[in-house]
């Protein structure tokens, strides 16, 4: 390590720099020094050990200040780097996860695939997986956000009152839950509850837009706001997306957007529009 490196470090650690008499006069450019520059956003080096010979000289310059200007001792940080440390894949820190290729998996792989996902930090507070469930060969498709506390339990989506609510609205246009096939956003509950974070819904996505491609629907019913916006890549608000067809993107698969059962358990009074919803579902689907 010559000095000028040496002076860049010193100064990146907070550490005064100390200039011999012999060269006061000389005139040193300062290089600032960034976390950055080194790559510590994508390398961990804790625990990796550096076999490098020991500059005396640089050290011996060192401890003539080092009691006047109380520093610490940098034995340590005086070994020349000659060497190059060898970066094993365990010092390695990756940046984002990578989600599987999804597109060519049929149904229990892709089931499998979802029941060891930890891509992300959802796995450490699930109890199971929430796959889906129904009709693999459905015209219609229900789509919602996120499981719940009982969804979480049990590993099927919609159960509960909100899941009870959901089958007569289906019984309302004549359907039964066993002839659609019902998924959601995010295959595992995040806690308490929250809406989905928009990481972990892209995380997510590869194994929801490969269930599309299996079940192959005539007709997507998307229930609530957050599933809405995930699915059409979009921020207009639930009441702007109701009452119109949407395509999914890349498809021509139409989309209809309805609220989710749980809210209509908190506001009653809008059943009405849903049921509207579910009529105008119906008649897209018979164009």
């Amino acid at each position: 390590m010559d000095g000028q490196t040496r002076r860049h470090y010193l100064k990146a650690m907070g550490i005064p720099l100390w200039v011999p008499r012999a060269v006061e006069t000389e005139r040193i450019e300062e290089a600032e020094v960034s976390l950055t520059d080194v790559g510590a956003k994508s390398l961990d080096l804790s625990g990796t050990e550096l076999e490098a010979p020991f500059d005396a000289s640089a050290y011996a310059e060192y401890t003539q200040f080092q009691q006047k200007a109380s520093l610490p001792d940098l034995s340590d940080f005086f070994k020349t780097e000659k060497t190059t440390p060898v970066l094993t894949p365990k010092t390695l820190v990756p940046l984002t996860a990578v989600p599987p290729d999804c597109t060519k998996m049929d149904w229990l792989s892709l089931e499998q695939s979802v029941s060891q996902c930890e891509l992300c930090n959802l796995h450490k507070t699930r109890q199971r997986t929430v796959f889906g469930i129904g009709n693999q060969q459905a015209s219609w498709m229900v789509i919602g956000e996120a499981p719940g506390a009982e969804e979480d339990r049990q590993g099927e989506p919609f159960v509960g009152r909100a899941g009870q609510l959901l089958n007569n609205m289906l019984a309302a246009i004549g359907l039964v839950r066993e002839q659609i096939y019902i998924a959601n956003i995010l295959k595992c509950r995040p806690p308490n509850n929250r809406d989905p974070k928009p990481d972990e819904a892209l995380l997510c996505r590869g194994y929801l837009e490969r269930q599309i491609a299996l079940v192959q629907p005539k007709l997507i019913l998307v229930v609530g706001r957050i599933a809405a916006h995930n699915l059409l890549n979009t921020t207009q608000s639930l009441a702007k997306l109701r009452g119109q067809r949407h395509d999914l993107p890349h498809t021509q698969i139409p989309v209809v957007v309805t609220y989710h059962p749980a809210y209509l358990l908190r506001q009653p009074l809008d059943k009405r529009k849903a049921w509207q919803d579910l009529q105008f579902a119906r008649q897209t689907l018979a164009r």
